[in-house]
């Protein structure tokens, strides 16, 4: 597996050097410090794997992840200290987002899930196609972080520019939006009832024609919603029958 380091800190790119220079396996091709040096590196070097920091000066991580993306570039972990990236990494075909500071085991897992989607050779959505649907969400709270997946969330519900999970009787805070969210889950489990929430059809338990076409949706653990009428004109194609 052949990787480039992108960080515009030294001892950044140090420590990732030296966790895969432990791990044995991968040959580092390069670094680079700016998205544009990055850019140039991936053209003449052709890595399979970037390991990608977000803020950079100039071109940030997701600038060249767009560019990848178009192009059909390598995989990219993205590697940032900051949270709130998170959904839109996995929006942009990420194989893993790594959270500074992170820790060898948590850099072995990532390894792990990269060589075995290289190995495989699981191919990246071609520009211009939809990305497969998200099955797990990464959410990261007093700096833990795990993947939860999808079928464990029974709702979500936004506030301006975030975006609440429901899971179990927990709870989980995104910066994204309730309508890139919805984007990425599939309606066939999901199905979006207002303009600030969405909720996992299994979740629910019943519904009631409410008032003026709009109908009450009640969750399985009691939460109400109201489902608007707009929404539901929307919604009934997919689920009457010959629709």
């Amino acid at each position: 597996m052949r990787a480039l380091i992108v960080d515009d800190e030294a001892p950044a790119r140090a420590k990732i050097r030296r966790m895969l220079a432990a791990a044995g396996g991968v040959e580092i091709i390069g670094e680079a410090s700016t998205g544009r040096e990055a850019l140039v590196a991936i053209k003449r070097s052709q890595p399979d794997i970037v390991f990608l920091d977000i803020q950079m000066p100039g071109l940030d991580g997701f600038s060249v992840a767009d560019v990848l993306d178009r192009e059909g570039g390598p995989y990219v972990v993205f590697v940032t200290a900051h949270d709130h990236h998170a959904l839109r990494a996995f929006e942009a075909g990420a194989v893993d987002y790594l959270l500074k500071p992170f820790t060898p085991e948590r850099f072995g897992r990532m390894l792990d899930r990269a060589r075995e989607r290289i190995q495989s050779g699981g191919a990246k959505p071609a520009t211009g196609q939809r990305a497969e649907y998200l099955r797990r969400i990464l959410v990261i709270a007093d700096g833990r972080a795990q993947f939860l997946p999808v079928e464990r969330i029974d709702r979500a519900e936004s506030e301006r520019n975030y975006v609440t999970l429901y899971s179990g009787g927990g709870q989980h805070r995104l910066r994204t939006t309730i309508s890139a969210l919805a984007e990425r889950l599939d309606p066939g489990q999901f199905l979006r009832v207002n303009r600030s929430a969405l909720v996992r059809l299994d979740a629910i338990r019943e519904m009631h024609e409410w008032s003026h076409g709009d109908f009450r949706v009640v969750m399985r653990d009691g939460t109400e919603l109201n489902w608007s009428r707009r929404y539901r004109a929307a919604a009934e194609q997919d689920f009457t029958l010959g629709g």
